[in-house]
């Protein structure tokens, strides 16, 4: 019947996206490590499910970069380069660059900064932007990047353009699992990682782009300091 097909095409597609968050996860983690190969039997049994799900997800990380397919070995986690974190950022900044702009032309979203379902908005962003402060602090990778992820997430949401949120995100993925395996490496990270959500949201509340592209130039500056750091402190 055609209804029981349609379910089980569901429930195939949630399982092929819980696998590949949980694989996504397990790379910002660390705890696969980059170059370290393994099978898709080997996640399948992992996971306890078949393969084809396992087999999709993988695919489907692969094609975010997060992954390289080996025809005959199965697939190993990309390693990333500093080269490669600096293009990310470029990508990176060109994507809210555009949205800076659309803010400056008062077009996508941030219309009204008075409206009450954007002030909430906003200030749902900013409490995502305490916590993930709080975990920089702190030196807590894990949290910060779970935080992190979702303060970009609801703030690009703000701008009205999903495609350009949905870009950004993914942007924003690949460029922390770049990182994180030079940060992984270090031995102390309390009070070393960016912590300027709160500043950003603020400038933006206010519509001061100008604030906010210093502040991102900032971030994107200290960044790659850190990719650039000797992994041997």
């Amino acid at each position: 019947m055609p209804g029981s097909s349609g379910n089980g095409a569901v429930t195939r597609s949630t399982l092929r996206q819980q696998i590949a968050d949980a694989l996504r996860d397990e790379v910002l983690a660390g705890r696969l490590q980059p170059g370290q190969e393994f099978t898709v039997k080997e996640i399948a049994e992992q996971y306890g499910v078949s393969a084809t799900p396992v087999r999709e997800a993988l695919v489907d990380l692969s094609a975010q970069g997060l992954l390289d397919a080996d025809q005959h070995r199965g697939f190993r986690v990309h390693e990333y380069s500093p080269d490669d974190f600096r293009g990310m950022i470029e990508a990176r900044s060109l994507v809210i660059e555009g949205m800076f702009l659309a803010l400056d032309k008062g077009r996508e979203g941030f219309q009204n900064p008075q409206d009450a379902r954007i002030a909430a908005a906003m200030a749902g962003v900013r409490r995502r932007g305490e916590e993930a402060q709080r975990a920089a602090a702190a030196g807590d990778l894990t949290v910060l990047i779970g935080y992190d992820l979702r303060f970009w997430r609801e703030l690009s949401a703000l701008f009205g353009n999903p495609y350009l949120a949905d870009f950004l995100h993914r942007l924003r993925v690949q460029t922390w699992v770049c990182l994180v395996q030079h940060l992984r490496r270090l031995s102390e990270l309390r009070g070393r990682l960016w912590s300027g959500h709160t500043e950003l949201v603020d400038a933006l509340y206010r519509r001061d782009t100008a604030t906010a592209r210093s502040i991102l130039d900032a971030y994107n500056a200290h960044s790659i300091a850190l990719i650039e750091r000797p992994t041997a402190e």
